[in-house]
């Protein structure tokens, strides 16, 4: 019962690796994306803030076939990347983990946003006013005191991604040792006789490490949080 198999240690193995890579390549865009709908006034603003969260509205099978009519072979995009770099992203797990970064991205933004609207415009406008370009303000005044926040983006994007179902199964299928993260072979195990075993070990698995992942989230927000609190 609680012995795991080699293929379920795989599947976890895999979810970490997709959940970390589209973690990790979310973050850049992320802090950026936060930092314009915090700071900019622009047309279309409103635009671009429906689109960044559109994931969390739309049913997720629907976004993975927008991915896999984007990123597929025959996709505009998926063509494109095999045929000048070689690189496929339908049915392999990188497209799992463009899927789990898509739909973990809104939950990044939106944590960084929020930290970003909570500073004193003054720091910036001080730092500006001593001559500080709007890039050097960013990286030594706006990024530092909104480090709580992006901690906090990040490892909810990563709690996200190790939970998603709906439009990496959609985009990258449920290949075994491939594509087969811990919610695709907990639904394996669901449509199988007598994998209810299997179900429950994974189910546990998944609950400790995204419980694990929100426990660090919080502890690396206070402990930065505390930081930023002594320099000012």
């Amino acid at each position: 019962m609680w012995s795991i198999t080699p293929e379920e240690l795989t599947a976890i193995k895999l979810s970490l690796r997709v959940a970390t890579v589209a973690m990790l390549f979310s973050l850049p865009v992320g802090v950026l994306t936060a930092y314009v709908l915090s700071r900019g006034s622009f047309r279309g603003k409103i635009l671009l803030d429906g689109f960044v969260y559109m994931p969390l509205v739309l049913p997720p099978v629907v976004t993975g076939y927008v991915l896999l009519i984007l990123f597929g072979r025959r996709g505009p995009l998926g063509s494109f990347l095999e045929q000048t770099f070689g690189i496929v992203l339908s049915f392999r797990w990188t497209g799992a983990a463009l899927a789990a970064a898509v739909m973990g991205f809104p939950l990044m933004v939106r944590a960084i946003r929020l930290a970003m609207d909570t500073i004193d415009r003054r720091s910036e406008e001080a730092a500006a006013t001593l001559g500080a370009s709007p890039i050097w303000v960013f990286l030594t005044v706006t990024l530092p005191l909104s480090l709580p926040g992006i901690i906090a983006g990040a490892m909810l994007c990563f709690a996200k991604a190790l939970g998603e179902f709906g439009a990496t199964i959609t985009f990258v299928s449920n290949i075994p040792g491939e594509t087969q993260t811990i919610p695709a072979a907990i639904y394996a195990y669901t449509q199988t006789p007598g994998g209810d075993g299997g179900a429950f070990r994974l189910s546990v698995v998944a609950v400790v490490l995204s419980f694990a992942a929100l426990m660090a989230s919080e502890l690396l927000s206070r402990r930065t949080g505390q930081r930023r609190a002594g320099f000012e």
